[in-house]
């Protein structure tokens, strides 16, 4: 069993610090997260840097590859390398519009203060949509183009987190029924990642993915935890898939000699 079933998502993230280690993507791990929540199969996710023809391929790849959704993190503010909205611009072949909604947003937030370093946050792909940014000064964005639905959110985490929950997650169960699912993760001491992973792949066969992370030494005193999810038609069947995999690694492991616990939820 691979990824859940779902609309495909993409994430993006732009940034030179990411690519060089200075930041560390918080923002990927928070949306996949929130959107693997809300029913999106999240396909992948691309760092690229500071550059306009690596933000264009970017969104491109990811629509390519069959997103619904994109969402991406940096690139909005008023300096000269941040440039994600033109590299999206570029991407869909249009051209960046000084946008009147952005630009009242920006001059709410400056007190009508504008600058060109200022306005340029105001200029967005045409035919997009701004997104007010409760905590900041840069509008995010989010337009559709070749069935996906692509939005720009800034790059502070939580600029970015209150943007998603404020407008992208309402949009998101506008248009799509969020999927139920289900979750358990079990602790195994004792028994080797390499030896578990028999066992693991059986357990994909009850309609369940399973995740092994190890946890300590493969020799010695190995200890794994397992990340057991699934979706369902109901919330109902999605947890009775968890329970049948979490009694059938437990037992199975347990054969192998591994003490195993379940430690959430």
């Amino acid at each position: 069993m691979g990824l859940a079933a779902g609309p495909r998502a993409f994430l993006v993230s732009v940034g030179n610090e990411l690519l060089i280690g200075r930041v560390v993507n918080t923002n990927a791990a928070w949306l996949g997260r929130r959107l693997t929540e809300l029913g999106f199969a999240v396909a992948g996710c691309i760092v690229v840097p500071d550059d306009l023809d690596s933000i264009a391929w970017a969104f491109t790849a990811a629509v390519e590859r069959g997103a619904r959704v994109v969402v991406s993190t940096g690139g909005l503010g008023p300096t000269y390398d941040d440039m994600t909205a033109e590299g999206l611009a570029r991407a869909m072949g249009v051209d960046l519009v000084l946008d009147e909604e952005a630009l009242r947003m920006v001059s709410e937030k400056y007190r009508g203060e504008l600058t060109e370093s200022r306005v340029k946050m105001a200029r967005l792909p045409r035919g997009a949509r701004p997104i007010a940014n409760p905590l900041g000064t840069a509008p995010g964005v989010e337009v559709e183009w070749r069935g996906a639905l692509i939005f720009l959110l800034p790059g502070v985490p939580a600029e970015a987190e209150a943007m998603f929950a404020s407008h992208v997650e309402p949009r998101l169960r506008s248009l799509w029924q969020p999927a139920c699912r289900a979750e358990a993760v079990l602790r195994s001491l004792g028994v080797p990642e390499s030896v578990a992973a028999p066992v693991v792949r059986e357990a994909l066969k009850l309609g369940v993915y399973v995740k092994s992370h190890p946890r300590g030494a493969e020799l010695g005193a190995p200890l794994l935890e397992l990340h057991v999810t699934a979706q369902g038609g109901s919330c109902e069947e999605a947890r009775e898939k968890v329970e049948r995999a979490v009694r059938f690694l437990a037992e199975e492991l347990g054969r192998l000699g591994a003490r195993v616990e379940r430690v959430a939820p």
